[in-house]
């Protein structure tokens, strides 16, 4: 049997949860710190916080949100946006986030991956690459910076094993086609990515039914399968999540 995490994911925008569809139309969904406490006694077995309009805003992550939902999360807790240099992975790694995750500064200054896995150990470090097709390109998959608005011509691949040959512990690939739509992970994207790198790779943007998780772990082969919009609303239950997984030959913690 494979085995698979389950990972929520906390999008912020102005100190509360927010989810969209398409990375834009965002929805308030919760505050962050009751959020993080209902998922983990729920039975998630990693958290991720992304600060969703840091980098656009020409800003840093939001320390003190991340130290109150370090206060009540027991899973490991991934946070990212608007980490631009070490200093500021610091920070973040001090305010109680177990693991930092970088993707716009890690593009435009590819050293920062090497530099921040020499600093803290890759374990710490996700590098995360948003996504959408682009047929002109290798994989059929272009890298997207500064929250999925500029695009790069970089193929996303190619990008991903470059990341993880730098020092990236994790990587994290959105697909911007199928974010907050429900109509399932982008499955030859994961595909793509896990043929290419060793490093577990985080499944993300368009769950939407129980099916599609057992898809991103079956076909995809992804480590961890990450989700926010029907967690936030309650369409899906982390518990019964798992127990189907389970049933259809999928392990989880």
């Amino acid at each position: 049997m494979s085995k698979v995490l389950i990972m929520p994911c906390l999008d912020m925008k102005d100190g509360r949860v927010v989810k969209g569809v398409h990375f834009v139309n965002l929805r308030d969904a919760g505050d962050p710190v009751e959020c993080a406490r209902i998922y983990c006694q729920n039975g998630a077995d990693e958290l991720a916080f992304l600060d969703i309009t840091a980098t656009i805003e020409k800003r840093k992550t939001t320390l003190d949100a991340v130290r109150r939902v370090a206060q009540v999360a027991t899973a490991p807790f991934t946070v990212g946006g608007g980490i631009a240099s070490i200093a500021d992975a610091g920070e973040v790694l001090e305010a109680g986030a177990d693991r930092v995750s970088i993707s716009s500064a890690a593009f435009r200054n590819p050293a920062l991956i090497d530099q921040a896995a020499a600093k803290f150990g890759s374990s710490k470090l996700v590098v995360a690459i948003d996504v959408d097709r682009n047929p002109s390109l290798p994989s059929g998959y272009e890298v997207y910076i500064d929250g999925g608005n500029t695009p790069t011509g970089k193929d996303a691949i190619e990008w991903a094993k470059e990341a993880e040959s730098r020092g990236a512990g994790f990587i994290l690939p959105t697909s911007k086609a199928c974010d907050g739509a429900k109509t399932g992970y982008d499955i030859p994207l994961i595909r793509g990515i896990k043929e290419v790198v060793k490093v577990p790779v985080i499944a993300s943007g368009g769950a939407g039914t129980m099916e599609h998780f057992l898809e991103a772990a079956r076909e995809g082969k992804a480590d961890i399968l990450l989700a926010a919009s029907v967690f936030h609303f309650g369409e899906i239950n982390i518990i019964e999540l798992k127990k189907y997984l389970n049933g259809n030959g999928v392990a989880t913690n």
